[in-house]
């Protein structure tokens, strides 16, 4: 068994590489950033303040969430029976659960259900903790980032390739409002862990990212005498 954690800032690509990583070489994928994501949209719809914490923590009992695998669509979460897998990839989701994320009882509320993941099988998880908090006993610790102006450069891309309106300006005040968000949060703030591996793809593209990681899991997996 190799469990791989993933950190690194938003739009640093690390679910879309992750995703890829655990189609190629089978094993599990959590997206725990959809997680956040969810619980940002759902207290959104509810009409109430992301960064309340008394009001977030009130929503928690209401809420549901499962992840499944879709071999059309890859995986898929469900807020209360609904995929929201499409609706979380917004502006608004995406600050939303930057400030959920803050929260206390949001983050004790998800990590029992990720950790319980994380002892029964290899797995890629990806998040801003998950090396340092989540399963800071995993086999491979990755701490995948890039420049703000990359990073918000491909979300401007991904919004104009989805047909959603966007402005990179604004992407990257929102890039840079979140990194210095989720780095100064008191609760498990956004950190590189000691034993990470440190890797930039400012200069980099999305399948050579995934070349490198495959190549450390398994060079990982052969230190160690295990299966994948």
């Amino acid at each position: 068994m190799i469990r791989v954690a993933i950190d690194g800032p938003s739009g640093a690509g690390k679910s879309t590489v992750a995703k890829q990583i655990a189609k190629d070489l089978s094993i599990i994928y959590v997206d725990t950033g959809a997680m956040y994501r969810s619980i940002g949209l759902y207290v959104l719809r509810k009409g109430l303040d992301t960064k309340d914490a008394a009001q977030v923590t009130d929503c928690l009992s209401n809420i549901d969430l499962q992840t499944r695998y879709d071999p059309a669509n890859g995986q898929r979460i469900y807020l209360n029976g609904e995929d929201v897998s499409e609706a979380i990839r917004t502006p608004e989701a995406s600050m939303a659960a930057s400030n959920v994320s803050a929260i206390p009882a949001v983050r004790a509320f998800l990590l029992e259900l990720q950790q319980t993941m994380a002892k029964k099988q290899s797995l890629v998880m990806d998040g801003r903790d998950i090396g340092t908090v989540v399963i800071p006993d995993a086999e491979l610790k990755i701490f995948l980032t890039a420049s703000p102006e990359s990073r918000a450069h491909r979300r401007y891309l991904e919004y104009v390739q989805k047909g959603q309106s966007a402005e990179y300006e604004e992407i990257l005040r929102d890039v840079i409002q979140r990194d210095h968000q989720d780095s100064t949060r008191v609760a498990a703030p956004l950190r590189q862990a000691e034993d990470a591996v440190l890797l930039d793809t400012t200069t980099i593209n999305f399948e050579q990212t995934v070349t490198l990681i495959k190549q450390m899991i398994l060079e990982k997996a052969k230190e160690l005498g295990c299966s994948i």
